[in-house]
């Protein structure tokens, strides 16, 4: 052991910074210091990259680097890229993680890898794909964090190497550079090593590290004339000369790995190390390398450069009897060619075959001529085939032969794809659908392998997705299901690519040409859905007529009915109906189930059934069915777009419902994974949208401002019809930085664009609102008649929240005592609302409108009120303005405590369960022998942590 250890470190010569710098690293993970200071309290991870040119030693290093890691007791887990893996999904992090599990039951997988398994499962080949949806790249790469995280608390201390990182699959390779930066909070020591030049710009985080690395890779420099002396003598004797080192020296420039092969042919020709043998070392290194080294192999003989060929066509981890069977050789002479390549420092290993250095096996690779190189890549995935190791193992293969019209390839490429989509990664599906259109496939099965090219691009190159599809439409499509799949899945990503027009006309086209009749309905109600969510909708209304003629026909039998009802609750919302109406097509939609994950459906139904019930002032239920959902995605392993929006409108219905503080943490996650997505995107704008009207709720105007600036929240808004409307938050935020003109403009648009549409609910879409507003600096009578109208259709909703908050714009525009009425109705109605802003804001606005009529004593009772429910809310903004009052006031503002919980007090619960018994607030007051207005705050507050007006609050607090 001693021996083999002091072999290992001879061979590192001027590497003593470098394995200063892991021994540092490998004691604070292990909290054994090797310089005798005190271990730290935590072992901590860090991140370490060597960086250098082929031939440099980072093998050798990294080898030491393992040795080191296992005699301090780490876990040790190790992967190589591979330049013929390079296209292989997940090859590295099947290495690395894969050994772990190796061996376990099912049942002991299902185990510790909890609601993962089905995500990363197959990713890592630790089990088939399911039928269902396949996970989104983010969502799996979220699932490979928390494996490695897990295993790293588990098995600590744990040291990760990858060698050859630039040749890693882009999969892994992308998945391990977001999360190595992570690794100084585990106990957990990354280390990596790559040739810079060849690093691929998703591996940028390598080249700048955290921590101890000082922002940087360390680089590896060639060994100096002496370190390769020192090599010469201590392989060949103390006999060799200066002058014969430093030749060696000259030849290799300082290659460790030149370094070491020319040493070896220097024994092996028995050359005499002085200076008399110097002049025979550049044609001995010229043999290491190059062409040099193909001669060499080509005087092996036939068979075994046939075999190397074989070998550098499989890549790493060669299996002898498939290199034979690609090679074409029997066992015995492939197992003399093996023997012979050892012998020439070729190959390595036994059960298993590598090549010596990877510099040996590019040089193979490129020596075999092109047209022999193409047929043993198409034996070899004949021979993949054939040893059991299926479709995804042979693509890579195929993918280097040339197109013939083989409709086996054209087979292979298909199962390898769809094997390769379920498990997580679409780029690779790509390329091996792409090369399956260029085989070509029979005539009768392009329209499939388009569809499939299509589907596989749907998330990532939704253009490219389009071409796709539209093609496969113009082929001729024997099978009816296919051609209905593809006519969803193209309307699908022509919705998310924001051209809803071309979606419903792509369905429009299709539903008079399709026979069968719940087909066609299925087609009725995507187009009913898409057409939903244009802003350019030519007629409105009478699709909104069309849309509840059917609804009201269905029963909700199937999940195309449910899509449907679902539909005619939003068109009621949008048009303001009463909200007792929407909320009645909301409950049937729901009653069979709205899942949100459902195969080959949108999620946009079930989000928008959830919302009707925010809007119609019951955002405790939507809670539910949000958490519902994102369970679904997560589930799923959908955590890219589709998480994205899941947190963006919890944001939303907990800015509804007052609580700020919270939705900017779920507004702000919710962006985070839109940029993800891309700018541009819906769910960019629904992001960016909330949060401006957070920010300008919590009177942070500048930062709203800023933000809009930043993510570039301005004309052309999307066709997208998107929550909250996007135009409509543009115009408030014109208004809060004053520019009132600018605003009345924008606000105007937005209401020429929706009103003749029929969507006329300002609970939905307050654009009047704040119209009027900006309207009273120049035009107070339009102003007047503008609020007025925003509350003629708020009480036609008919819900608290949206009658308040009309009512107290239209305080805001009035003069003399309609403003007191107003503010004072205003009240009234938001007590009985789950809206704490909402209410925080008409207090305040009522206390100080009496302040300024005189009135100090009920001004501070409502001053006060008002401050407690802003602060709860988080409005820092509304705060200092009630502050503000209550100084002009001449009272002293409270202290500011902490905000209120969502646990129902004794007396709260009991008014709660006297007013789902009947009872009126009068009757309450009697049965509680407290005053009324006591019982109106009860109940208000009652309202505000429950998430619920009146009329909900029964089944909301029924035990679940």
């Amino acid at each position: 052991m001693v021996q083999r250890i002091v072999r290992s470190r001879r061979t590192l010569f001027e590497r003593e910074s470098e394995l200063a710098a892991v021994d540092e690293a490998l004691g604070e993970l292990t909290g054994l210091r090797m310089d005798g200071a005190e271990p730290s309290d935590r072992p901590r991870g860090a991140l370490l990259a060597f960086a250098g040119r082929a031939g440099i030693g980072k093998t050798t290093l990294l080898a030491e680097v393992r040795r080191r890691a296992a005699a301090r007791g780490c876990t040790v887990l190790s992967a190589r890229g591979g330049d013929q893996e390079q296209r292989v999904a997940f090859h590295v992090a099947r290495q690395l993680l894969q050994p772990q599990f190796a061996g376990a039951a099912e049942t002991d997988l299902r185990a510790s890898l909890g609601s993962w398994y089905d995500i990363v499962g197959p990713a890592l080949g630790l089990c088939a794909p399911t039928a269902g949806a396949p996970p989104d790249q983010q969502g799996l790469r979220d699932g490979l964090d928390w494996v490695l995280t897990h295993l790293a608390a588990l098995r600590s201390p744990m040291v990760l190497v990858l060698d050859d990182a630039h040749w890693a699959d882009p999969e892994s390779l992308r998945w391990l550079a977001a999360f190595a930066p992570r690794a100084e909070q585990l106990p957990l020591l990354v280390v990596v090593a790559y040739r810079p030049d060849e690093l691929p710009d998703h591996a940028e985080s390598f080249r700048g590290l955290p921590g101890r690395a000082g922002g940087r890779p360390l680089d590896l420099e060639p060994l100096s004339a002496t370190a390769v002396a020192r090599l010469v003598r201590e392989a060949l004797g103390a006999q060799a000369d200066d002058a014969f080192c430093r030749e060696c020296w000259a030849v290799t420039a300082g290659s460790p790995f030149e370094t070491v092969e020319l040493i070896a042919k220097v024994r092996d020709r028995g050359v005499t190390p002085t200076e008399a043998g110097a002049h025979l070392l550049r044609d001995l290194a010229a043999a290491v390398k190059g062409s040099g080294l193909i001669a060499r192999l080509e005087r092996l003989g036939t068979s075994t450069v046939r075999f190397a060929w074989a070998c550098a066509v499989l890549g790493t981890e060669i299996h002898p009897l498939l290199a034979a069977a690609v090679a074409g050789l029997g066992h015995e002479e492939a197992a003399d060619a093996a023997d012979a390549l050892r012998g020439a420092r070729i190959l390595t290993g036994a059960d298993t075959l590598e090549f010596v250095h990877p510099l040996i096996a590019t040089a193979v690779y490129r020596a075999i001529p092109p047209a022999t190189r193409v047929a043993l890549h198409g034996q070899a995935a004949w021979c993949v085939i054939n040893d059991g190791q299926g479709p995804a193992a042979a693509a890579r293969h195929l993918l280097e032969t040339h197109p013939d019209g083989d409709n086996w390839v054209v087979q292979q490429l298909r199962a390898a794809a769809e094997e390769t989509l379920r498990a997580g990664a679409p780029d690779a599906a790509r390329r091996y659908l792409a090369r399956a259109l260029r085989e070509p496939p029979p005539f009768e099965d392009r329209a499939a392998v388009l569809y499939e090219l299509g589907s596989a691009s749907l998330l990532t190159e939704p253009a490219t997705t389009v071409n796709h599809l539209r093609a496969a439409l113009e082929e001729p499509i024997a099978d009816p299901g296919l051609r209905q799949h593809i006519v969803y899945r193209l309307s699908q990503v022509l919705a998310h690519s924001d051209r809803l027009a071309e979606a419903s006309d792509t369905l429009a086209r299709e539903i008079p040409v399709t026979e069968d009749a719940r087909v066609r309905l299925r087609m009725v109600a995507e187009q009913f859905m898409w057409d939903a969510f244009r802003a350019d909708e030519p007629d409105h209304p009478a699709r909104s007529r069309r849309l509840a003629r059917l609804a009201d026909r269905l029963k909700g039998r199937d999940l195309t009915e449910r899509y449907i009802i679902g539909l005619r609750t939003w068109d009621a919302v949008l048009r303001g109906e009463p909200a007792h109406i929407a909320l009645h097509h909301a409950e049937r939609a729901l009653a069979g189930g709205l899942g949100w994950a459902e195969p080959d459906r949108g999620f946009e139904v079930p989000v928008l059934v959830a919302l009707a019930f925010m809007y119609a002032d019951r955002p405790g239920r939507t809670e539910e069915l949000f958490a519902a959902g994102t369970a679904d995605f997560e589930r799923q392993g959908w955590r890219g777009a589709h998480l994205s929006f899941a947190y963006t409108l919890l944001a939303y219905v907990r800015y509804r419902r007052g609580r700020l503080a919270e939705a900017e943490d779920f507004v702000r996650a919710g962006l985070r994974l839109a940029e993800r997505v891309g700018p541009g995107t819906p769910a960019h704008w629904y992001a960016v949208g909330i949060l401006i009207e957070i920010l300008l709720a919590r009177g942070r105007v500048s930062e709203a401002a800023q933000t809009a600036e930043d993510y570039s929240f301005c004309a052309p808004f999307p066709a997208a019809v998107v929550f909250p409307d996007a135009q409509t938050v543009h115009g408030e935020l014109l208004l809060a930085r004053g520019l009132t003109k600018e605003a009345a403009e924008e606000l105007s648009a937005a209401g020429r664009r929706l009103d003749p549409r029929g969507i006329r609910n300002p609970a939905w879409c307050p654009w009047q609102l704040h119209l009027a507003r900006a309207e009273a600096h120049e035009t107070p009578e339009r102003a007047v008649t503008t609020a007025l109208e925003a509350l003629s259709r708020a009480r036609q909703f008919g819900t608290p929240s949206a009658v308040g908050q009309a009512l107290r714009t239209a305080a805001e525009v009035s003069s003399g005592s309609a403003r007191t009425k107003f503010l004072e109705e205003s009240v009234t109605h938001l007590e009985r609302s789950p809206a704490a802003y909402e209410l925080a804001c008409s207090l305040i606005a009522l206390g100080t409108e009496l302040r300024r009529m005189g009135r100090p004593r009920e001004a501070a009772e409502h001053l006060y009120r008002g401050l407690d429910a802003a602060v709860q809310c988080g409005a820092d903004g509304l705060v200092e303005a009630a502050r503000d009052e209550l100084a002009a006031a001449g009272l002293r503002p409270r202290r500011l405590h902490s905000t209120e919980t969502d646990t129902l007090t004794a007396r709260e619960r009991a008014a709660a369960h006297l007013v789902t018994e009947g009872l009126t607030e009068p009757e309450i007051a009697r049965e509680l022998r407290i005053e009324e207005s006591a019982v109106v705050r009860l109940l208000s507050a009652v309202y505000r942590k429950v998430g619920t007006e009146s009329t909900g609050l029964a089944a909301a607090l029924k035990p679940t």
